[in-house]
């Protein structure tokens, strides 16, 4: 029996890359939770379902879609657009191409949430990321985050 492969173990830079990494991945998304929720009344996730809808034509998407471009399942996305649509603040209705699909559009009493809570979170995003970066290191950012997506999302 063969012995397997020593593993390619990561370098002091490495690793200390990956750990601030990992810390970042872990708090960021309970701060901007946080911040939502006591200036908004409503979680990030619900955020970033309104504010995706808000940018899609017609301000409507397939649910598999919404899914995917908010990094959730459907399962998942259905249960928060429940409580969205109960809110008043999106619809859902059969997709006329696919009798599976469903399309989710945001509704103008959605639209109003997003545009208060917005500056807010604005804010917040720039106070937490931006404002400690120069322009140069937001186009690292933009060009790191931009090689490594394709890997995550395959």
């Amino acid at each position: 029996m063969t012995a397997a492969p020593e593993p390619h173990w990561l370098s002091s830079p490495e690793m200390a890359a990956w750990l601030n990494l990992t810390q970042l991945l872990m708090l960021l998304p309970s701060a901007l939770d946080r911040q939502l929720r006591d200036d908004a009344g409503i979680p990030h996730a619900y955020y970033q379902i309104l504010a995706t809808l808000s940018g899609a034509p017609g301000r409507a998407m397939r649910m598999t879609d919404l899914a995917r471009l908010v990094g959730t399942t459907t399962s998942r996305l259905s249960h928060a657009v429940a409580s969205l649509e109960q809110r008043g603040w999106m619809t859902r209705r059969a997709c006329a191409f696919d009798k599976r699909g469903q399309i989710a559009t945001l509704t103008d009493e959605g639209m109003a949430v997003l545009a208060a809570a917005a500056p807010g979170h604005v804010a917040e995003v720039r106070r937490l990321i931006f404002d400690h970066l120069s322009e140069a290191e937001i186009d690292q950012l933009r060009a790191i985050t931009g090689k490594i997506l394709p890997a995550v999302t395959a």
